[in-house]
């Protein structure tokens, strides 16, 4: 197998969507500023565009370049073991609550999809075991499913190539490519007076009245403004805490279509409830069908050798798959909070100005749709009987542990950075092709890597809270273990809580 593509299968053959003609204007204003033009992003906009609101999107690359953008796109509501997790942490009525907003996120995205003419394809979803020891956690999830009402049932065949120990089964699901979605939301956001402003990153937003938002490029206003980025990169809240930024990998397949030659993609969206996770659906991309093959998630920064968990995947294919020939490979980043449940509505001390929307825990397109209605609903006053049983959810004894020992984990990362950093001489030579290293030059950690040729020396320490960062070998990115910012090897920002780039050094 060879790779060819280290981008997301959806970007093939296309270009982001145009925003030139969306000019930024200091000290313009607005109803609402969303800041991200990811799913929530675009959709809150949209639905606050529709009830007549001025809006504006900022976007610090181009639409749907992050999360959306790498995501493999089930518009599922079998969330794994999601639904078991949550009522562990919470109740059955918080759960159920969950559920129904994912599932009139789903019923809206759907709706608007079949009215803008986007391909969808349904498919049925499946979690499965893979191994026996899996069996336990599927009967906990399927009964967890059956209190939030879907109507899942339990099989033991299916057309995966291989041996499982059993299934859930949700029927009539569906699929996408979501940069269509993307370019159809933000087509109607603009037909309906809003901007979408791209290469524009927000630095601050200061809740006054009206609400500034600090950019790179000058400053605009809102009356309300949205913060949907992933993870908050305002500090307020303390979210970057209470979330855990987790990196997972996807990968692109040609599979052989001559008889005898290979198991056949199988047409089902499957994801296994066992570790280390094995997500599989068909993707028709480019008049062709393509398998994709996703999982290895991790904490962001704590992984000592990122390019096998590429290679792992790899290797699980050619084992099920003889033949397949990787195409694309790349990965996205999602946050999880201790209790599973995002965090969506206003944030504390922001005078009900500032609101957002994170911790989806890898299912994003529903979740971010179904906080977009909660959104929408709760700056124009309406009201959702499960937006507000999520929003007044109270937290157990479990919660609060493994908020702890996430928060002590966090604690350790920072330390043992620090001590490595200090006690690691850089070397005279430049790192290999491909490679980073981080030590001490002078009196200060220092981050060096050679990418394509080019050798970048930056600062180690993350411009957020002050971890040292970790080299990411299968991106080839510096990436913070404490709380998720990822910055290019010449220390360009890229994701996270962090504002600021990393400096360069000479």
């Amino acid at each position: 197998m060879t790779t060819t593509e280290r981008k997301a299968l959806w970007f093939e053959d296309r270009q982001p969507i145009d925003s030139e003609a969306d000019e930024f204007i200091p000290g313009s204003a607005y109803d609402a500023v969303i800041v991200g033009a990811g799913l929530t992003g675009l959709t809150t906009a949209l639905m606050l565009a529709r009830a007549g609101l001025s809006v504006a999107v900022l976007e610090a690359r181009f639409a749907g370049a992050v999360a959306t953008g790498n995501t493999t796109a089930k518009l599922s509501l079998l969330h794994s073991s999601a639904l078991s997790e949550i009522r562990a942490h919470t109740s059955v009525s918080v759960a159920q609550a969950y559920m129904e907003g994912n599932r009139q996120g789903q019923a809206w995205l759907l709706d608007y999809l079949s009215e803008r003419g986007v391909a969808v394809q349904r498919r049925d979803a499946f979690t499965y075991a893979a191994t026996p020891d899996g069996v336990s956690s599927l009967d906990t999830e399927f009964e967890a499913c059956t209190d939030a009402g879907l109507d899942v049932t339990r099989v033991m065949e299916t057309e995966l190539p291989f041996e499982i120990y059993g299934a859930i089964k949700l029927a009539d699901q569906a699929q996408f490519n979501p940069l269509d979605v993307v370019a159809a939301l933000a087509k109607d956001v603009r037909s309906l007076g809003g901007v979408i402003i791209e290469q524009t990153r927000v630095q601050s937003v200061d809740a006054g009245e009206p609400v500034s938002v600090v950019t790179r490029r000058g400053t605009v206003y809102a009356t309300r403004v949205i913060l949907a980025t992933g993870i908050p990169m305002l500090d307020r809240g303390l979210y970057f805490a209470k979330l855990t930024a987790m990196r997972s990998y996807a990968l692109a397949f040609r599979v052989p279509t001559e008889p005898g030659t290979a198991p056949a993609i199988p047409q089902g969206m499957y994801l296994s409830i066992d570790t280390p996770s094995r997500s599989v659906r068909s993707a028709p991309v480019a008049g062709e069908n393509r398998l994709l093959v996703g999982g290895n998630g991790h904490v962001v920064g704590r992984d000592s050798n990122t390019m096998d968990n590429v290679r792992d995947i790899e290797r699980w294919t050619a084992e099920h798959f003889p033949g397949a020939i990787r195409t694309h490979s790349w990965s996205a980043q999602d946050y999880r909070s201790a209790n599973r449940i995002p965090f969506v509505g206003w944030m504390p001390r922001s005078h009900h100005r500032v609101f957002i929307a994170t911790g989806y825990n890898k299912w994003g397109m529903t979740n971010s749709v179904a906080a977009a209605l909660s959104l929408t609903a709760e700056i124009l006053s309406d009201s959702l009987p499960w937006a507000e049983t999520l929003h007044h959810r109270v937290t157990r004894p479990r919660s609060m542990a493994s908020g702890i020992a996430a928060g002590a984990e966090v604690g350790g990362a920072f330390t043992s950075g620090w001590t490595q950093a200090e006690l690691t001489k850089l070397p005279d030579t430049a790192p290999e092709e491909g490679t980073g290293v981080v030590g001490q030059q002078g009196l200060k950690p220092t981050a060096v890597s050679t990418v394509d040729g080019v050798t970048c020396a930056v600062s180690a320490i993350c411009t957020h809270m002050g971890g040292i960062v970790t080299w990411n070998s299968a991106e080839r990115s510096w990436d913070c273990p404490l709380h998720g910012s990822r910055f290019d090897a010449d220390g360009r920002l890229l994701e996270g809580p962090a504002t600021d780039d990393l400096d360069q050094i000479e």
